[in-house]
C-alpha cells in the first residue's frame, strides 16, 4: 500500500475545496481490497461524514487501506435509511461532504443509497460518484452472454409464486437479465427458470466474484439447475440470456386485435397495441384484419 495513514491530529482535507456541500457515492471492493481506488482512500480520510452500511466493515476497510477515517462515522443501513436521510441531506446543504459507502460494490444498486440521492437531487444539492466495483457489470462482463443491452432486476422474489410470475415476465424479454440470489434459494430459482423459460436458455452463475474462491458457471438453465441442486455457497449473481426474437406473422395477430375491438378499443389502437415490440407493422396487421373480415363476409 502506498497511501500513508492520515494523522488524526492533522487538518482534514476536503474532497471539495470550494466550500460547496456534496454527497459522494463510492464503490467499495467486493473482495480484493486492492480494487479500491486512490480516490476512495482520499475520500475516507477527508469526508466530513462517512455514512456506511456497516460501520464495523467501514473501519476494517479503512484499516486495510491504511487510512484513518477523518470525519464522523455513522451507520446507514436499510432499517435506518429513511430516518437518517434528512439529517445527512441537511449536512450536505450546510456545506459538508458526505461519503456514502456500502459493504461491497456500488451504493443504490440493491443497497442503501436511493433515498439520500433522491433527497439531495430534489433539493438541488450536488451528488457525484467515485466509480468502481459492481457485481452487476462484473458478472455481465464474464458471463459470455450478449451485453449490448441488459436489465438488472435486483434480488429474485423469495416466494415461489411471485418468483414464477417474475420469471414469466422474462419469457419474451430480449435483453440479458442480471439479478442477485441467495445461495439457499438458487437451486429452486434455477429449477423454476427451467420450467418457465425452458431448459435451453443460456445463463451464467457467478459466485464470490473477485474473491479467492470465485467461480463462474456457464451453461443452459438445465445444466446450471443440475449443478446447483447439490447446494451452493457464497454471494451469487445470475445472468440469463435474453429471449430470441420470434418472427410474427400479421395474420397471427388478427384474433388478438378482434378481442381488443370487442372490448371497446378502436381498430387502429388495437393494431398499435399488439404490434408493440414485434417484428410486424401496424399497417400490416390492420390490412390482415380487413382481409379476414372480407373473407368472412364472402362466405
Amino acid at each position: 500500500m502506498n497511501a500513508a495513514p492520515h494523522s488524526a491530529g492533522a487538518p482534514t482535507p476536503h474532497v471539495d475545496d470550494d466550500g460547496v456541500g456534496c454527497l459522494l457515492l463510492a464503490a467499495t471492493p467486493m473482495g480484493q481490497v486492492d480494487d479500491a481506488s486512490p480516490r476512495l482512500r482520499a475520500a475516507l480520510a477527508s469526508a466530513d461524514i462517512v455514512a456506511a452500511e456497516d460501520t464495523r466493515r467501514a473501519r476494517a476497510l479503512a484499516a486495510a487501506l491504511e487510512v484513518v477515517i477523518g470525519g464522523k462515522l455513522v451507520s446507514y443501513y436499510d432499517q435506518v435509511e429513511a430516518s437518517r436521510t434528512p439529517a445527512l441531506a441537511e449536512a450536505v446543504r450546510g456545506g459538508s461532504t458526505v461519503l456514502l459507502i456500502t459493504d461491497a460494490g456500488m451504493p443504490s444498486v440493491s443497497d442503501p443509497g436511493y433515498r439520500i440521492v433522491a433527497a439531495c437531487a430534489e433539493a438541488g444539492l450536488r451528488v457525484t460518484c467515485l466509480p468502481g466495483p459492481s457485481a452487476v457489470t462484473t458478472a455481465l462482463a464474464v458471463s459470455a452472454l450478449p451485453s449490448e443491452r441488459f436489465c438488472f432486476d435486483g434480488f429474485a422474489p423469495r416466494r415461489p409464486g411471485a418468483r414464477r410470475d417474475w420469471l414469466a415476465g422474462l419469457t419474451d424479454q430480449p435483453r440479458t437479465t442480471v439479478f442477485f440470489e441467495s445461495p439457499h434459494r438458487l437451486a429452486d430459482t434455477l429449477a423454476d427458470a427451467v420450467e418457465v423459460l425452458g431448459p435451453d436458455r443460456r445463463a451464467a452463475v457467478c459466485r464470490e466474484l473477485t474473491k479467492t474462491y470465485e467461480e463462474i458457471r456457464r451453461g443452459t438453465l438445465a445444466e446450471l439447475a443440475g449443478w446447483a441442486a447439490d447446494g451452493v455457497r457464497g454471494e451469487i449473481t445470475v445472468v440469463v440470456e435474453g429471449a430470441v426474437a420470434r418472427k410474427t406473422d400479421a395474420a397471427d395477430l388478427v384474433d388478438e386485435v378482434e378481442r381488443l375491438v370487442e372490448g371497446g378499443m378502436r381498430l387502429k389502437d388495437a393494431c398499435a397495441q399488439v404490434t408493440q415490440g414485434g417484428g410486424v407493422s401496424r399497417r400490416e396487421v390492420y390490412q390482415a384484419v380487413l382481409e379476414r373480415r372480407r373473407q368472412e363476409r364472402d362466405r
